[in-house]
């Protein structure tokens, strides 16, 4: 980029861009021109404001609002910036291969990608298979994604369902951008709700049932036990664990080993690998507590309160104190949270937590005493609560819906949809196309939304495989597939067609490839925003997309020259569907 760019957006953005990714290419080569010639006119560098402002809308393939965001600086109206710009980029643009023209709107500027860019991506989206599988090349360093984190007292239920895919999903387009990620599920193994299970199965009549599922047993203790609760003894199991009683803690690890393999089964089936699980109570048991309580007492906002150690926030706008060790001597959850984030925060160049809204209080607690602190300091992704038609869950009184009821039952559904379509398919793959539609559904529907937004889960909503979700991707893919399939059935090699692309013209065609090339600046907008939402909407424009193409373009039947050509699009249109699917957890299917 010839040292252009400012530091801060050299730090964050300067990727290695291989082959897959000339989208993204082509903006920075944009944001580069449009800021040679902004700086003449304001002696401003806004390399990273411009790179982040070019986006596609409705009447250019990239375009700026840059204009407006100058006028205060120059005091003059954005469509007179945005005419000086226009006359200044117009040498760059009729000589620049990758875009055709430059109309301008208003104060809007417009940039329309040129056929030999739609050529370019078709190209490299046919090398190697695919290599936008490749990624961004370079050093990212390691990132430590901690998501999901249930509470190991019971099974997980379609909250925690929310929290996995999007943890998962944003891990995956991590890995896919080159950085080394580790995936953390914190196990709260110290907390109330396991002293009450424990507690629980102290009482003859509760008991731990064999014929269930680990974490639905558990769970069914848990409810149990909160019916009878004694707090004053549940308390001491708390206070007895955290002061070494051996017998009590071996008795907690039972119970959470329990809960955790029947919380990994289902994980596995939501295909989610979970890199480590670290324990809260390892905090105490290598001492960190301790040191982490120790450094604290030595802050200018720490006080001592009825024998409770505390500190005073209220600089940060924070009121409310935070507890940070009871007068009894015991440490509070965000103690141990601090510990651990200590603890990841020097084994990685970003950690990354996936939260629910009611933990915002607090991970802005612990934000501000990592920072007191002078440790590494965590980027936190909240996401609102699923909730259902009828109101909020809670496993202590038993109301949930669990991911295992969710999955069976979208599983159930897109079993009967493949027994309608497919009556004579063998059972196994029945079995196996249902299971991959389902869960696909089920996850997609779980990361559609923007994070911050509310879900209010439908069975009938969610359980409709005609909608534009996973399904309908998936289809996509499937039907791309079978293309394939019928073209070498006839002879024909989509990977070493003689390819014109001059046949590839027709609007729909046009219109394909550059949705296809789309896809790097997706991922970076994921990246930098830590919303994988925006991947889950690509898929299904991609798919509407592939699908117009199929709908007006003949491919076996048309002529020779541009049988050959559209079959290379189908392949190429093939291959980002099946990255987008993967990225997304979901299963590209051959066959649906």
């Amino acid at each position: 980029m010839r040292g252009l760019f400012s530091s801060s957006l050299t730090t964050l953005l300067n990727w290695k861009i291989q082959d897959g990714a000339v989208y993204l290419e082509v903006k920075r080569t944009l944001a580069e021109k449009l800021a040679d010639i902004v700086y003449v006119i304001t002696g401003e560098r806004l390399e990273e404001t411009i790179l982040r402002d070019l986006s596609p809308s409705e009447y250019g393939d990239i375009s700026t609002t840059i204009a407006f965001k100058l006028a205060k600086t120059l005091k003059k109206k954005p469509i007179e910036i945005a005419e000086s710009i226009e006359k200044e980029i117009s040498d760059f643009v009729s000589c620049y291969p990758y875009i055709e023209r430059i109309d301008r709107i208003g104060p809007y500027l417009n940039f329309h990608l040129s056929h030999a860019y739609c050529i370019e991506i078709l190209s490299r989206a046919l090398k190697e298979g695919c290599e936008y599988r490749k990624g961004f090349l370079g050093e990212r360093g390691k990132v430590i994604i901690e998501h999901t984190s249930a509470n190991p007292d019971g099974p997980l239920h379609i909250g925690h369902v929310r929290n996995s895919v999007i943890g998962d999903t944003l891990s995956r387009i991590f890995r896919w951008a080159g950085f080394d990620v580790e995936t953390q599920y914190y196990v709260n193994d110290m907390g109330r709700q396991i002293a009450t299970v424990v507690w629980g199965l102290t009482r003859s009549e509760l008991k731990i049932e064999n014929n269930m599922k680990p974490d639905h047993a558990i769970a069914k203790v848990y409810i149990e036990a909160n019916r009878a609760l004694n707090k004053e003894e549940v308390d001491e199991i708390m206070r007895r664990v955290e002061g070494g009683d051996r017998e009590l803690f071996s008795k907690v690890r039972y119970v959470v080993d329990m809960a955790l393999d029947g919380i990994s089964e289902t994980l596995e089936r939501m295909n989610i690998k979970i890199d480590s699980y670290v324990r809260e109570s390892s905090c105490i048991e290598c001492g960190a507590v301790d040191e982490v309580l120790k450094r604290i007492e030595q802050l200018d906002q720490a006080f001592i309160e009825d024998g409770a150690l505390m500190l005073n926030l209220s600089e940060f706008g924070i009121e409310k104190p935070l507890v940070l060790r009871r007068g009894d001597g015991t440490s509070l959850y965000a103690t141990r949270d601090i510990a651990y984030h200590i603890w990841k925060g020097r084994r990685c160049d970003r950690m990354i937590d996936v939260l629910g809204s009611d933990h915002k209080l607090i991970a802005s607690q612990i934000r501000v005493v990592l920072t007191l602190l002078g440790e590494k300091i965590p980027e936190v992704v909240v996401f609102e609560f699923v909730t259902l038609p009828e109101g909020s869950m809670s496993t202590r009184e038993g109301k949930y819906i669990s991911a295992d009821e969710l999955m069976d039952k979208m599983v159930s559904r897109a079993r009967d949809e493949v027994e309608k379509r497919h009556p004579d398919m063998s059972e196994d793959m029945k079995k196996s196309i249902a299971e991959g539609v389902g869960i696909g559904a089920m996850r997609y529907d779980m990361v559609k939304i923007s994070p911050d937004k509310n879900m209010v889960f439908n069975w009938e909503d969610a359980l409709d495989l005609e909608k534009l979700g996973a399904p309908f991707i998936q289809y996509s893919h499937a039907r791309a597939c079978s293309i394939l399939k019928k073209a070498s059935e006839c002879g024909y090699d989509a990977l070493h067609c003689d390819t014109n692309p001059s046949y590839l013209k027709e609007e729909w065609e046009i219109t394909l490839m550059k949705k296809m090339g789309e896809l790097d600046s997706v991922l970076d907008r994921c990246l930098w925003e830590l919303k994988p939402h925006h991947l889950a909407i690509y898929g299904r424009e991609l798919a509407e997309a592939f699908n117009l193409f199929y709908r007006f373009s003949s491919v076996l039947k048309a002529p020779a020259g541009i049988r050959e050509s559209r079959l290379s699009l189908v392949q190429g249109a093939k291959n980002v569907l099946y990255v987008v699917l993967d990225l997304l957890g979901i299963e590209p299917l051959e066959k649906m």
